[in-house]
């Protein structure tokens, strides 16, 4: 009977073998991530004039490096946190031969895989900062790389120690609240930076708002080429013939609308009505970021109320508004825009 129980002490449970699996994908891909949500973060909270233009202008791919971690973040870790609790549990009532060998092996992946996460990531910073980067940034990056090393290396280092308490607390319980508070100090920081949901949709409104306006800006101009003068209202502009139809303001069925008003035979206004002041300054457009990924703004990405000039630091505010209804008066240039030939 003694043989008996020996062996089957001997097999390794296939859930324990699974939970150590989901633990190792759970807790690295829990650390690149909160790596990369604070650095990206930290480009958009202390943006290098070296490496940015000046823009006026929401831009949807701006903030995808930041949406991409805090999204991943935010469902990895909460199923860290759960596997690691099974996991604790499963290791309490005791292990076999195998399963304690599997564990120790676990402990020493993610601490060689933790480790080489954060050399690389300081390979990184030092390379950026022996290049020019703000010392700041450089600093605020360094201290958070190092203080995920430092947290992550003790508490398995505890556990490969045998060390079942520490402050009062389990060592699995400690890690998972020292975790959990700088994963919430991270969220908190991005979203105080990026904006809330709704601020980021009433950027995008008003981004789509400031596209309209620029469609009914060329048709107008168009419309003079061809007849020599202005339209009386935005209604002659829709064309049957040539398919065009005036653009529908977002939120036209709360009484939205564009307005548009003739003021001299080459001047007009055109006006809408904004959530918030259109967002400016320094946009960085590659670099500086951490685990980088392949990161190249294509023009369509980018706003064209923020249109960069080719050369780094040039700006376009022609179409700077604050919150509320703004009117932006163009005149036509003769020269720039001539009537087209009658044929």
């Amino acid at each position: 009977m003694e043989i008996q129980t020996n062996i089957v002490q001997s097999k390794l449970n296939a859930g324990f073998f699974f939970l150590c699996l989901g633990i190792l994908i759970s807790l690295i891909t829990s650390v690149v991530s909160f790596l990369n949500l604070v650095f990206e973060t930290l480009n958009k909270r202390f943006p290098d004039v070296l490496n940015s233009s000046y823009q006026y202008g929401y831009s949807t791919y701006e903030y995808e490096g930041i949406r991409m971690a805090l999204a991943t973040l935010i469902i990895f870790f909460p199923v860290f946190i759960v596997i690691s609790y099974f996991w604790n549990k499963f290791i309490s009532r005791g292990l076999g031969r195998i399963e304690e060998v599997i564990k120790k092996w676990l402990v020493y992946i993610i601490l060689f895989l933790s480790s080489l996460v954060i050399v690389i990531d300081l390979v990184t910073l030092v390379k950026y900062f022996i290049s020019g980067e703000i010392t700041t940034r450089f600093i605020l990056k360094a201290t958070v790389a190092l203080l995920v090393a430092l947290f992550v290396g003790i508490n398995y280092v505890f556990m490969l120690q045998g060390r079942n308490r520490v402050f009062g607390f389990s060592v699995g319980r400690w890690g998972t609240i020292k975790a959990s508070i700088l994963v919430i100090l991270a969220i908190w920081f991005s979203f105080s930076v990026m904006g809330s949901p709704a601020k980021q949709r009433m950027f995008r409104l008003d981004d789509r708002r400031v596209g309209d306006l620029q469609n009914m800006q060329y048709q107008i101009i168009n419309y003079w080429q061809q007849k020599e003068k202005l339209p009386k209202a935005l209604t002659d502009l829709s064309n049957p013939i040539t398919g065009y139809s005036l653009p529908v303001p977002p939120m036209f069925e709360k009484g939205e609308k564009y307005e548009y008003t003739v003021k001299s035979p080459l001047t007009f206004e055109l006006c809408a009505t904004f959530d918030l002041p259109i967002p400016k300054g320094w946009r960085e457009y590659g670099g500086g970021g951490i685990i980088p990924t392949s990161r190249i703004a294509y023009e369509k990405d980018v706003s064209m109320t923020s249109y960069p000039y080719s050369v780094p630091g040039g700006i376009n505010e022609s179409w700077d508004h604050q919150a509320g209804q703004t009117c932006f008066e163009r005149t036509i240039d003769k020269d720039i825009y001539p009537p087209y030939k009658k044929q």
